[in-house]
């Protein structure tokens, strides 16, 4: 019966005072207010929990903590294993995202969704150190620090457990964002740090929801205002599961670079939107070749042929690559597809009739085609994100 007394109190000396006297177990109380929100965004991590929920207990013993997961709405059951642990643990809780999907928006989710005052990041497959976490909070109580940052490639830091093209990836990557955004951080591709609470709430409304890359977001989007401190640790190798990695990172990476670069004007998925428009030319003009050599039809007909290819292609890979968090399928896939056909044979209409007024007022041919193509990139990304993959 002790457990819903516990959570009726508000002063954390009465909690003391109850753990002096033996009355309740030092494991089922957290003391009000939290100090540290440890944040794990998860996806498939369902056996990697428990093993976390214990390691945390056991290097934040006399810190007011608690451990947030925030679950993409995983296929393993890792949901309700968290859900189990928070039965008889309070300082565990539980974000369950639905119809939404990536880490970076995870994250921001679950620090927002904190109102400790300060909040750690690490993921869920062991391999991040959190013997570090205590250090990492001492540092920010101690100084005058923003940002703690657990640092691979600082002096007695490692990375061993890369294999030699990770590991050449993580550095050239490195080295491109501290050459391109200025972002100050041995380890900018790190995705294990603390900051304060107050710091993160001014710059969250200018992250970026996509991406796997948070720490370098926050830095960018910081633009050095931040002071930071980096500490060494050893990155793990990790037990179960399996890693996130893919070609879309780089994508993200890329896509996050061009934002930052161009001042947040050019979102992450714009970015990827125009690229996969960008694509769709080439698949075009392979299906518009393939319509007059191989099928030998005349130029009109093959010329829609073509046209039907790129836009189904176009939507295929948005659906699968920009659109990924809102992924479509089944009969909303079948919609998505008819009105992505609709909403791009309007764009082809705001291109050339954009195009062929700028050639009429006698601009140059190719500043009006790349403007007419411009604009219609913009009506298909607008109507497209407002439409098709509208956020649920």
């Amino acid at each position: 019966m002790a457990r819903p007394i516990v959570s009726q109190l508000k002063d954390a000396a009465q909690v003391e005072h109850l753990r002096a006297h033996n009355k309740v177990a030092l494991d089922c109380v957290a003391p009000l207010p939290v100090e540290l929100s440890v944040i794990v965004p998860t996806f498939n991590e369902r056996d990697n929990v428990p093993l976390l929920v214990e390691r945390l207990k056991k290097v934040l013993a006399g810190i007011a903590w608690e451990v947030i997961f925030v679950d993409d709405n995983s296929s393993d059951g890792t949901a309700q294993v968290v859900l189990d642990e928070a039965a008889h643990n309070p300082r565990v809780r539980r974000i369950l995202r639905i119809g939404r999907r990536g880490l970076s928006g995870a994250t921001v989710e679950g620090m927002l969704g904190s109102t400790a005052t300060y909040v750690a990041v690490m993921d869920g497959d062991l391999q991040h150190d959190e013997t570090l976490l205590p250090r990492m909070l001492k540092a920010l109580r101690a100084s005058d620090a923003d940002l703690v940052v657990g640092s691979r490639y600082v002096k007695g830091g490692s990375a061993e457990s890369f294999g030699r093209g990770r590991l050449a990836i993580s550095q050239v990557s490195g080295a491109i964002a501290r050459r391109l955004l200025k972002v100050d951080l041995a380890d900018p591709m790190s995705g294990f740090f603390m900051m304060r609470q107050d710091r993160l709430q001014a710059l969250a409304p200018r992250l970026s929801a996509q991406g796997f890359k948070i720490l370098l977001d926050i830095a960018a989007t910081a633009r050095g205002s931040l002071r930071v401190l980096e500490l060494p640790y050893t990155f793990g190798t990790r037990l179960r599961g399996e890693s996130k990695l893919s070609s879309i990172v780089a994508l993200d990476f890329l896509g996050l670079l061009v934002a930052k670069l161009s001042g947040d004007l050019i979102p992450v998925r714009f970015f990827l939107f125009s690229l996969v428009g960008g694509l769709g030319v080439g698949v075009h003009l392979a299906a518009l070749y393939a319509g007059l050599k191989t099928f030998s039809m005349p130029f009109s007909s093959a010329q829609g042929f073509a046209t039907l290819v790129a836009m189904t292609s176009n939507f295929m890979l948005n659906n699968r690559l920009t659109y990924r968090d809102q992924r479509l399928k089944g009969a909303a896939f079948v919609r998505g597809l008819m009105g992505f056909y609709l909403i791009c044979g309007v764009g082809f209409l705001a291109n050339v009739g954009v195009a062929s007024w700028l050639y009429g007022l006698k601009q140059t041919w190719w500043v009006a085609g790349v403007t007419g193509a411009v604009m219609g990139t913009i009506w298909n990304y607008a109507m497209s994100s407002a439409i098709v993959w509208k956020a649920k």
